[in-house]
């Protein structure tokens, strides 16, 4: 050091002065190009890619046609005609075909006696064929065992060992992995699980991770007289996803269907109605489902309204946001222009991804945003093809827009998800490439949408409203006895 200084001492101080000024912006460049370094590098690895999802497609024996779901309702002997009415008339309104699909335990009579083993075929049935289809088209290189990041969604059954833990043994998946078992998330679950395994992503680079979601049916079907129970039979059915995400730059950019551009969750469970309007429970005889109140539509519609306040002004162009902002204030001058005052969601998004909650949930969340029959299309046709699959419907809705090659290359996708608690979740995603993966609906997908989407429940069962109905209701049950005496099926085993 002291030979610096006399170094420097021996220099003239003009040229000292430029010497210390060059060293001084060489420092401040090198921190600058260090802070930028730091911050794209933070930044490159942020992303979320989407690099392939399968829905789950179970088998035929599994369906719910018209007759087999006779069979299931004429089996439940705390029914009598004013529920069976009742049934009917949630039935024919529903929206769901003939082509949903249910466990084989509720199919085969077992219904009011699930065993532990039914719930557990079930998941794993799904759970199987969509992780081994999932990875059987991943791009080369990527097995189970690259698997960083494990998140399981199944709201109403949550086993010890976990269902995460059956993934990773049937799979082999390795022991140091990061585990997520979510349950009580609702029909919105799998937005919830995208919104963890992203923050995950912001601590860790070059991640893969596999989000697994269903829902249990086969414990949790009602079994008794309670309307506000009864609506779940008839609106849940069985179905499920695997979907595989990255923040890797290099596998996104290059196999990645979809990027996340943005998320928002909105949470209103501070409302006692809100919070209660979809519940799992017991009804006053002890018997076990899930209720949906009278308040679930005004919750709905709150929380929707709230999360789109959150959503808009994140996706909007520039031009309608200053179009809404001065319809706005038109309108808090009371002053009558004829200038509409709602945003417009279409100026900045492309294709709308809903959940299939119900008929009357779509048909409102349309009404709420002005969307027409085109962009209700795919939500419609997976209500009737799969029926509500809860935190799966979405990921079917967007298989139906793939299968109907809707999807290009900067298009953008708005996923909405409601959710018990009351929730409701949504997310933006643009489309990378081209997608036509046509999926769960290979084998349907030219018959829809079909010319009428009108089941057949009337027709066969409308006498339930006619005066003579207890008679035929007795003659049906005692049909459906006799053909469950002569064809017992053995009950599933592991």
């Amino acid at each position: 050091m002291l030979y610096i200084t006399q170094a420097l001492s021996d220099i003239p101080p003009a040229i000292t002065m430029e010497i210390l000024v060059l060293l001084a912006t060489f420092f401040l460049l090198h921190s600058l190009l260090l802070l930028l370094w730091l911050f794209f590098s933070k930044w490159r690895y942020t992303s979320c890619y989407l690099i392939d999802y399968v829905c789950f497609k179970p088998p035929d024996d599994r369906k719910l046609p018209t007759d087999v779901c006779a069979d299931i309702i004429a089996r439940n002997n705390s029914l009598g005609i004013a529920e069976y009415q009742f049934i009917l008339k949630v039935v024919v309104g529903s929206g769901l075909g003939e082509s949903t699909y249910g466990p084989r335990s509720i199919i085969e009579g077992r219904a009011s006696h699930p065993f532990h083993d039914d719930a557990l075929y079930e998941m794993d049935s799904c759970f199987d064929a969509a992780v081994d289809e999932l990875f059987s088209r991943a791009p080369a290189g990527l097995a189970p065992s690259s698997v960083d990041i494990l998140v399981v969604n199944v709201s109403m059954f949550s086993p010890v060992p976990s269902l995460a833990a059956r993934i990773i043994r049937r799979h082999r998946i390795r022991e140091d992995v990061k585990v997520y078992n979510l349950s009580g998330m609702g029909c919105s679950a799998s937005l919830v699980a995208v919104d963890l395994v992203r923050h995950l992503f912001r601590t860790h680079r070059n991640q893969v991770a596999l989000m697994v979601t269903s829902e249990s049916i086969a414990p949790n079907w009602y079994d008794g007289s309670k309307r506000s129970m009864l609506l779940g039979n008839c609106l849940f059915r069985s179905g499920g996803c695997a979907v595989l995400l990255t923040n890797d730059p290099v596998l996104g950019r290059s196999s990645g269907k979809m990027k996340l551009r943005r998320l928002v969750r909105t949470h209103i469970g501070r409302s006692d109605a809100a919070h209660g309007c979809a519940q799992q429970m017991e009804d006053e005889e002890g018997r076990h489902g899930f209720h949906l109140s009278r308040e679930l539509p005004a919750s709905a519609g709150q929380a929707f309204v709230e999360n789109i306040r959150g959503m808009a002004p994140r996706i909007l162009p520039v031009a309608e946001t200053l179009r809404f902002l001065f319809a706005w204030t038109i309108k808090k001058c009371k002053k009558d222009l004829g200038i509409r005052s709602g945003v417009n969601l279409k100026t900045g998004v492309d294709h709308f991804c809903l959940h299939t909650g119900g008929k009357a949930v779509i048909e409102g969340i349309g009404r709420a945003i002005g969307l027409g029959v085109k962009e209700l299309e795919p939500a419609r046709m997976t209500l009737h093809r799969f029926g509500n699959t809860s935190a799966s419907s979405v990921w079917y809705v967007l298989s139906y827009m793939e299968a109907k090659k809707m999807l290009r290359r900067g298009e953008r996708v708005l996923m909405i998800t409601f959710g018990s608690g009351f929730k409701c979740n949504s997310c933006l995603w643009e489309v990378m490439r081209d997608m036509g993966d046509a999926g769960a609906w290979e084998d349907c997908i030219e018959g829809y949408p079909p010319k009428s989407l009108l089941n057949p429940f009337m027709d066969k069962f409308g006498w339930i409203n006619e005066p003579n109905a207890e008679v035929l209701l007795r003659e049906m049950k005692k049909s459906v006895a006799e053909r469950d005496a002569a064809h017992k099926l053995p009950t599933v085993t592991h």
